[in-house]
């Protein structure tokens, strides 16, 4: 279906009967995606981006295998989630001493451990803390460029606003929060890019009943509902998919 602009003419084309994208992604490998989170989203046939530190995926290696075998996507979160160190948890694995080359190290060898473990080689990345950059001062430099080089697309986090697929840098696009969201908050940002064409990417950390950095599973459970019944017109699939198809949309609209 044909997404309109605000000027009201056709701007993308989704899939047919489809207005608008949502992916669904969880960080670190946190044990409760596997626990409670695959459950709720095989209840409604729904596939979901896992970003994950390799560490992490040793201690539910089975569920993890579960997962890439109901088809949810793996996708690369680096080797050990280098953020700012005004982080007190990142002081001593600080962005701020991080070289590219290092950098460039770290989701490699990121990639090639989730191969070993589970099969699958990450086709996208989700950068920790939502941080983008490596070094201080006027030797600070942006990583996107690594992650275009050697993924199909970057999500980013803290973001405000779902993304445009005709205009949104693949390698660092917008990641909008679902941790702590109700399901009527969730709706709202679902409708708002069902109404704009966009693609929403929502991310979160444990699933749970409530408490820190969690998605609800009430709210999980109805926002899977929604987004799959028909009559939503959003197409709801993992991070890798819609990005092939908007580069594959791009690409075709660029002939």
């Amino acid at each position: 279906m044909n997404s309109p602009s605000a000027s009201g003419a056709p701007a993308f084309r989704w899939p047919p009967g489809k207005r608008a994208a949502v992916s669904l992604t969880f960080d670190d490998a946190r044990p409760s995606q596997v626990d409670r989170g695959l459950a709720v989203l095989g209840t409604h046939g729904a596939r979901a981006t896992f970003y994950v530190s390799p560490r992490r995926v040793e201690e539910r290696l089975d569920g993890w295998r579960r997962a890439v075998a109901a088809g949810h996507e793996i996708g690369n979160h680096t080797m050990t989630h280098p953020c700012s160190g005004n982080f007190a948890f990142s002081r001593c694995n600080a962005l701020e001493d991080y070289t590219l080359e290092r950098m460039e190290r770290e989701l490699l060898d990121a990639s090639d451990a989730v191969r070993r473990l589970l099969g699958v080689r990450p086709e996208t990345f989700a950068y920790p803390c939502g941080q983008t950059f490596v070094g201080r001062g006027e030797a600070v430099r942006s990583y996107v460029p690594l992650v275009a080089r050697h993924f199909l697309a970057g999500r980013a986090a803290f973001s405000e606003t779902h993304n445009d697929p005709t205009f949104c840098d693949l390698a660092q696009t917008t990641g909008v929060e679902a941790d702590g969201r109700s399901f009527e908050e969730l709706r709202a940002a679902m409708d708002r890019a069902a109404e704009e064409g966009g693609w929403l990417i929502l991310f979160g950390h444990e699933v749970g009943d409530g408490g820190r950095q969690t998605t609800r599973t009430d709210s999980l459970d109805d926002l899977c509902r929604y987004a799959t019944a028909p009559a939503s017109g959003l197409w709801l699939d993992t991070v890798a998919a819609v990005a092939r198809h908007v580069a594959e949309a791009r690409r075709a609209a660029a002939v």
